[in-house]
């Protein structure tokens, strides 16, 4: 059974806000859920765009609009109330993403909790985790890099080895998070680094679902381009997509 924000959606069409949040208007009935794409200063140019794209490609036939402080749509509990699906993406440091975040903390965690969805890549992993972050983890993150066996040892772009759903693949990576669980958490471990750190899992809060993953499976032709980095196996759309259909079922 579908509950909270997710549910309500899908029962009742959802609410569309114009202009700056000020005023409200009714859209036309829809069953398509609302997939709301942070862009603003805690990410980098690029990066919700990827996001938007991979969301398009997806079987769920997603209303998708930005939200952010000069976005049409205002991050907002009003805003989220009318959503399924909220993507945080990649962006910069974790100190300055949760320094513009921190103030919707606690809206982020309500809409989840009763029944929203949560995907956050990267930068947007990292967040979901509590030091600092919207604590949404049965755990918390690290850096990878760091990370003991470590493939990758710089916070250059680069490309990252994982093993998702025990295939072998590469992704486009940039300093992301590793995950860690608690003892006896329940999650549904996606992707692994290559010294076994989780590199992708989707887990439960509250009546709703998070989703995360270090790399960057949106990662565009262009990203690889500019970074320099070889074209073999360079695209994992297929894999984002494999993420979004974990967080989005009932």
């Amino acid at each position: 059974m579908l509950t909270g924000a997710f549910g309500r959606l899908l029962a009742a069409g959802g609410q569309a806000l114009t202009g700056h949040g000020l005023t409200a208007r009714s859209p036309k009935p829809t069953n398509a859920p609302v997939a709301l794409v942070y862009r603003g200063p805690a990410t980098l140019p690029g990066c919700p765009e990827a996001v938007r794209a991979l969301l398009k490609s997806s079987q769920w036939g997603f209303d998708i609009r930005y939200v952010g402080p000069d976005e049409d749509l205002p991050l907002s509990q009003r805003a989220l109330a009318g959503a399924a699906l909220y993507i945080q993406p990649g962006g910069g440091s974790l100190k300055r993403g949760y320094r513009h975040l921190k103030g919707h903390r606690d809206e982020i965690r309500q809409f989840v909790h009763s029944g929203g969805r949560y995907l956050g890549i990267c930068l947007g992993g990292y967040l979901a985790g509590a030091t600092p972050g919207f604590a949404l983890l049965p755990g918390d993150t690290d850096q990878y890099i760091t990370s003991l066996g470590a493939t990758v040892d710089s916070q250059k772009s680069t490309v990252a080895p994982v093993l998702w759903r025990g295939r072998r693949r590469t992704l486009f990576f940039q300093d992301g998070p590793y995950f860690w669980l608690q003892p006896n958490a329940e999650a549904d471990i996606l992707a692994t680094y290559l010294n076994g750190m989780t590199a992708a899992m989707v887990t439960g809060f509250g009546a709703g679902r998070v989703a995360v993953v270090g790399p960057h499976p949106e990662a565009t032709d262009d990203w690889y381009i500019d970074a320099g980095l070889p074209a073999a196996d360079r695209l994992g759309a297929d894999l984002g997509l494999d993420l979004i259909d974990a967080v989005m079922r009932p």
